[in-house]
């Protein structure tokens, strides 16, 4: 798996191994501290190109949450403060209602259709945000603040890479054959 995600933009440091663990198996929304951009590059490799990226900020970004739900997209909000918009809340707190074979989630004063398949990505360029506790009952929040020991990590990766590709192919290799 770690090989897999390095192929789509994560940093080869074990702090962001750690990090893309908890994104990929958290049941809560993840709220990703990520002032480098380093894990909202890896998700967007992750996801592809099907994923709709809005910030709090945006004209009509309600619209944009009902349109990703209903037709079960990715939805990356960028740039989130340490205020969240309160109509987000029942969708963060998972205030889903099951409707026939379907859940319906209310955004705003209209109930809308959600498909299974929708996910929900949270991201914050602040280093050091202060989030009330709902917020932080209601998401898991990561921090993908690159460490001293991860940018170690990081720069060597990179060094090995270009001075002994061969080396690097090796480890890659078996990373393949141990996942």
């Amino acid at each position: 798996m770690q090989a897999i995600w390095k192929t789509q933009g994560l940093p080869a440091d074990r702090k962001s191994l750690e990090n893309a663990a908890i994104v990929v198996s958290c049941k809560r929304y993840p709220l990703i501290i990520d002032p480098q951009l380093q894990g909202i590059k890896w998700i967007k490799g992750k996801e592809g190109s099907e994923m709709l990226v809005i910030t709090l900020q945006q004209d009509k970004w309600q619209k944009r949450v009902e349109h990703a739900l209903c037709n079960g997209l990715v939805l990356m909000i960028e740039a989130v403060g340490e205020n969240i918009d309160p109509l987000l809340d029942p969708l963060l707190s998972r205030q889903f209602v099951k409707k026939g074979k379907g859940q319906t989630v209310k955004i705003g004063s209209e109930d809308i259709d959600m498909m299974p398949s929708f996910k929900l990505y949270l991201q914050t360029k602040l280093i050091n945000p202060h989030y009330k506790p709902e917020t932080a009952a209601q998401c898991t929040i990561i921090n993908f603040i690159v460490t001293e020991q991860g940018l170690e990590d990081q720069l060597l990766a990179m060094v090995v890479r270009v001075e002994k590709p061969d080396l690097e192919q090796t480890k890659e290799e078996l990373v393949n054959k141990q996942n």
